[in-house]
């Protein structure tokens, strides 16, 4: 058995590929509910073919490649293919809308987009939004590339070249391009490996979309490193969960606080037997409930271990430890493997039970915005703190409190949902004068999206005609639940809208 060391990982997603290959080539890497399982060798052996494919239709080292593709055994080998080949992966949110996936396939400058058999629609719509120059290659059991394509060779990669490009929402309302270098990606799985002592016996659960940092870094890159491996499903089923992790042996398992709600309230528990397997839970994306988290390891008996990640973190930055450590429930915990700040006015860290900006320092830290040196500049200190918009404390332990957010981000189900977005949708419709979206809390979600509008005099618009145009513009996801129409909107001295006031007034 192997654990992971206190240094953080050298190289590049190839050669930890390589690695894993040359020494646990036999072994399995990924298992699938309804698919073929993959070795290290078949998985390294594939993107290599994959790699030197895309580089023989004339891609060169740093051009980026869209992923649209859900979980599944051709995704995984895609993910691992692009990366393998030095090529900038564009990893595509399905669930966006069509609007948000044009953005991210024009913005990324992807010259090929890698398309699953069932995403073709999807596609269709999405480059109709924004003029992309990507080309499409359909993936099915193979991949349909280009008559004429022959193999070529790969560039040098180093741990510095450009590797993950992933969308996520901001307060400006267009998602921004967070660009992880291959040794922050790498980064991003060793500080969960670290956190959690993951060993190459570990086999983790995987039921969150590799199009979401949490399930690509903390479930993908994690056991890479690690040299354990995962069980891969396509999403998450409340009735198929626990007899997954029987049938596949399961170790931990890596969840959102609505996932964690569900589990607990359904009817069915695991055996004895898997329940003595599974070493942990562990949450993140959002705040987990303190009366849910007592209640799921009452009945259970599996310790859940809250954690908080970012994007621009390669995820994971705070964690509780394992038990017998010292786990303080209501704190997502303490940074492993890189440095936690809480800063002050003047961006110079604070003192013990202060409250501040939450700031994280460490090699999992992102590279940049892509093509955003204006937020980028926005989001980095000039001592190398990235700000991450929440507010905080620390204790004398080094365990963090959230206590709040400078952002105003909507966090429903561990995705972020800029109420910008919401708002231009809304304001899409000729007759709607003012808009703003907000959060209210949410049992299920943690949060769900609401708005606010001000139609113009003599508008016949209903809340209904304004959910299905969101819809339509934003995804079901995005869309909010209750839309209430309002004679105005609060605003502050300079005519800002006071979208905290909008909860309170229409509760």
């Amino acid at each position: 058995m192997t654990t992971v060391t206190d240094t953080p990982p050298t190289g590049t997603v190839r050669s930890w590929l390589d690695q894993r290959a040359d020494r646990q080539g036999t072994d399995v890497s990924h298992y699938f509910p309804t698919a073929p399982d993959l070795t290290w060798g078949e998985l390294r052996d594939t993107a290599a073919e994959i790699a030197t494919h895309l580089a023989g239709m004339g891609l060169v080292k740093g051009d980026s490649v869209a992923l649209m593709m859900p979980n599944s055994r051709m995704g995984i080998a895609c993910l691992f293919g692009v990366l393998y080949g030095g090529f900038r992966i564009a990893v595509i949110n399905l669930v966006a809308g069509a609007e948000a996936m044009g953005y991210a396939l024009s913005h990324s400058d992807a010259k090929v987009v890698l398309v699953g058999a069932a995403q073709g629609d999807l596609f269709t719509a999405a480059a109709a939004t924004h003029e992309t120059g990507a080309r499409q290659i359909r993936v099915g059991d193979t991949i349909a590339w280009p008559e004429g394509t022959t193999p070529a060779a790969l560039p040098d990669l180093g741990p510095q070249d450009d590797a993950l490009l992933m969308y996520t929402s901001g307060t400006t309302g267009r998602p921004k391009g967070v660009l992880h270098t291959h040794a922050s990606l790498l980064a991003g799985g060793w500080t969960v490996a670290l956190a959690h002592r993951l060993t190459d016996a570990d086999r983790v659960l995987c039921v969150l979309p590799i199009y979401h940092i949490n399930g690509l870094c903390v479930t993908i890159m994690a056991p890479l490193i690690a040299g354990g491996s995962v069980v891969v499903c396509d999403k998450f089923s409340a009735s198929q969960f626990w007899a997954l992790c029987a049938k596949h042996e399961v170790t931990w398992f890596s969840v959102v606080p609505t996932i964690i709600s569900h589990l607990l309230h359904g009817a069915k528990d695991p055996d004895a037997a898997t329940k003595a397997r599974i070493r942990f839970g562990r949450s993140a994306s959002s705040a987990l409930a303190v009366e849910t988290q007592a209640a799921f390891e009452t009945r259970f008996g599996i310790p859940i271990i809250e954690t908080m990640g970012l994007t621009e973190t390669a995820a994971q930055i705070l964690s509780n430890p394992l038990p017998p450590g010292l786990r303080k429930i209501g704190s997502p915990g303490m940074a492993y493997g890189n440095e936690v700040a809480i800063l002050g006015p003047d961006m110079a860290p604070l003192a013990a039970d202060i409250e501040g900006e939450i700031a994280i320092r460490g090699p999992n830290v992102m590279l940049e915005y892509y093509k955003n040196p204006d937020a980028t500049k926005g989001t980095f200190t000039d001592t190398g703190w990235l700000r991450t918009g929440d507010l905080g404390k620390i204790d004398a332990d080094g365990y963090v409190f959230v206590t709040g957010r400078l952002k105003e981000l909507i966090i429903k189900g561990g995705e972020n949902i800029a109420p910008r977005e919401v708002d231009e949708a809304l304001y899409s419709h000729p007759d709607v004068v003012e808009a703003a979206a907000f959060a209210r809390p949410c049992s299920s979600y943690g949060e769900r999206v609401e708005a606010a509008v001000k139609l113009r005099d003599g508008a016949t618009v209903s809340q209904h005609e304004l959910i299905d145009l969101c819809t339509q513009k934003l995804g079901k996801y995005k869309c909010p639940d209750i839309i209430h129409i309002l004679d105005d909107l609060p605003k502050g001295p300079s005519g800002k809208i006071q979208r905290l006031r909008l909860a309170q007034i229409t509760g």
